[in-house]
């Protein structure tokens, strides 16, 4: 049984389900290994412009899975406890970059707990709403390790600041939707019933643009984010610039405003 619920029905929006609630969409083997799947699903298709990923049950997800393994992490027969526990380390942190790294924009859907490695897999996303019911929290400080953990202290510091996510990680305190909106962490926060609406309200808004300026726009915001100067970001940017004139679209676009109707966006 796939942990994972992938939901195509809906024109260029697909929608991710992390289905394991009883556990709190805990990450356990199979779940990560699901999640990287349907990630690379995401990636490769041309149908799918934006995912929504979300959790079933009471939960966004609860982190890693402590309470043991019903699978072994495939790979690792015959492994030490040392070289296991690296292994399972290196597989969620893959999870996290799998996010980042997706071609596609991921909107994470977020309603109750959403700590330690679910608060990674947030952050990996692109673009983060949530119920007024969501709890986050770098927790990994609170079991006997450090906050630093599958890619939260190179992610928190550059969504809330380095100050802010200082004091999150050395606490490893809980913090509600309300206290998330305002450093920063969240785009928007809804009540309960509305949060898949308004997480697919904010897919739409992306799917409507064409197929080369989301890509590139992703690709292009984050690679410049680590950009050692404003000089090297304006040279990648003039080369996608560029590169996306011959699409077509831009002339389209322009023909499209004046006679007042909606772009038909030329695919690649």
């Amino acid at each position: 049984m796939s942990f994972v619920e992938v939901d195509e029905s809906r024109e260029k929006i697909w929608i991710l389900s992390m289905n394991r609630p009883e556990r709190r969409n805990a990450l356990c083997v199979a779940m990560v290994r699901d999640l990287r799947e349907a990630l690379g699903r995401v990636d490769r298709s041309r149908r799918c412009r934006v995912a929504v990923l979300r959790g079933e049950g009471p939960g966004f997800c609860a982190g890693a899975d402590l309470k043991g393994e019903e699978e072994r992490l495939e790979g690792t027969e015959g492994m030490g406890g040392l070289g296991y526990v690296y292994k399972m380390q290196e597989s969620i942190a893959a999870l996290m970059l799998a996010a980042r790294e997706c071609q596609k924009p991921i909107i994470a859907a977020v309603h109750g707990a959403a700590v330690g490695g679910g608060l990674a897999l947030a952050l990996a996303s692109d673009i983060r709403v949530a119920a007024r019911d969501a709890v986050f929290g770098a927790v990994f400080i609170r079991v006997g390790l450090s906050s630093c953990d599958v890619g939260t202290s190179y992610l928190l510091p550059r969504i809330v600041g380095a100050g802010r996510a200082a004091e999150l990680m050395l606490t490893g305190r809980h913090f509600d939707a309300e206290e998330a909106l305002r450093i920063g962490l969240l785009h928007r926060v809804v009540e309960g019933d509305a949060l898949l609406d308004s997480a697919l309200e904010t897919a739409a808004l992306i799917a409507a643009n064409n197929e080369y300026g989301v890509w590139m726009t992703k690709q292009g915001l984050w690679a410049n984010l680590d950009a050692p100067s404003l000089r090297h970001a304006i040279e990648l940017e003039n080369r996608t610039q560029v590169l996306g004139t011959f699409t077509g679209n831009m002339r389209e676009a322009m023909q499209a405003f004046q006679e007042k109707r909606d772009p038909e966006w030329k695919p690649l």
